[in-house]
């Protein structure tokens, strides 16, 4: 991973420097999906590429019949998988916007999971997107011990994807989502939840970041101080720890991991620990992300408020 220098204007590009999703990502738009095949075969049981690349493709291939025309000519587990990543996205986009279509969609989008499952059973990403509807039918299973708040949700969808990837990023990420308040969930289960999971992820894991998350998800700027929040001991030393712990791994990457670099740049700058968020900022280069900075206000404003803060140009006025 090679994020490269930072030449005065933010790439706003979900393949960040995975040059070989960018280019599938134009061949997508033009209707071929050949070198779509040809990452996601590259991709081998790299369980978090594939997944990172399916979901870049399928975003790209919604609005289209690519994913059908590409499983009537190819019955591959790349084809399944690409066609079961564009129907989970269309089912959740007809039911956000209370479409009609919302339930008949979701069952095709079940269908096109079950074919993905059937046609490679060692991928999780298959699962992954199933776990990404289970807000859609509302799954209350019961917690396993250990919890305090015993939040019940999709637990037994989810032990089935950690038994086929036991530190399956997108599967945590989707599952944690399952228990934000904008879900029908808490605020109190989703800390919950990312606790419990960050914990018993490895110290190196980008999966320490989940309780970051769940702080930003609960953010409310109605209440007094809120902007302090990370400047509390237990967000300053978990964010500080992530950087000393995960932080040095980031450069072997296969593709820089603008999202996590964001949420852990942004804890370290409202914590006050500039040097450290300028490190961050510095091993994002110039690939930015929506998350978390659009729950703050613009989300280039707020990039470029820290960027500036930490000494970093950013683009626009200073």
């Amino acid at each position: 991973m090679a994020a490269g220098l930072f030449e005065g204007q933010y790439v706003w590009h979900p393949a960040a420097d995975d040059r070989r999703l960018a280019g599938v990502c134009v061949d997508v738009r033009a209707g071929r999906r050949l070198s779509a095949h040809e990452a996601l075969v590259e991709a081998g049981t790299d369980f978090g590429l594939r997944a990172h690349r399916s979901l870049v493709i399928a975003s790209e291939a919604a609005d289209s019949d690519l994913a059908e025309r590409w499983l009537a000519e190819e019955q591959s587990p790349e084809a399944a998988l690409v066609w079961a990543r564009v129907a989970v996205l269309r089912a959740l986009r007809a039911a956000d916007a209370r479409d009609d279509r919302a339930e008949a969609l979701e069952r095709i989008a079940l269908t096109a999971c079950d074919r993905a499952v059937t046609m490679d059973r060692a991928d999780p990403t298959p699962w992954v997107a199933r776990l990404s509807m289970a807000r859609l039918h509302d799954l209350r299973e019961p917690a396993p011990q250990g919890l305090l708040t015993q939040p019940p949700g999709p637990w037994r969808l989810f032990s089935h994807i950690l038994r086929l990837d036991p530190w399956n990023r997108e599967g945590h990420h989707r599952f944690l989502a399952f228990f934000f308040t904008r879900y029908g969930g808490s605020v109190n289960a989703a800390w919950d939840v990312a606790a419990f999971l960050s914990q018993r992820a490895p110290a190196s894991s980008p999966l320490r970041l989940l309780p970051l998350v769940a702080l930003v998800e609960s953010y409310n700027p109605s209440q007094l101080l809120v902007d302090r929040t990370w400047e509390q001991p237990q967000w300053r030393s978990t964010a500080l720890a992530i950087y000393q712990n995960w932080l040095p791994e980031v450069s072997g990457y296969r593709f820089t991991p603008v999202v996590d670099l964001a949420y852990l740049a942004h804890a370290l700058f409202m914590a006050q620990r500039e040097f450290e968020a300028r490190a961050v900022l510095m091993a994002m280069g110039p690939y930015a992300c929506r998350m978390p900075w659009s729950v703050f206000g613009d989300p280039e404003e707020q990039l470029s408020r820290a960027r500036r803060g930490c000494g970093l140009p950013a683009p626009g006025p200073a």
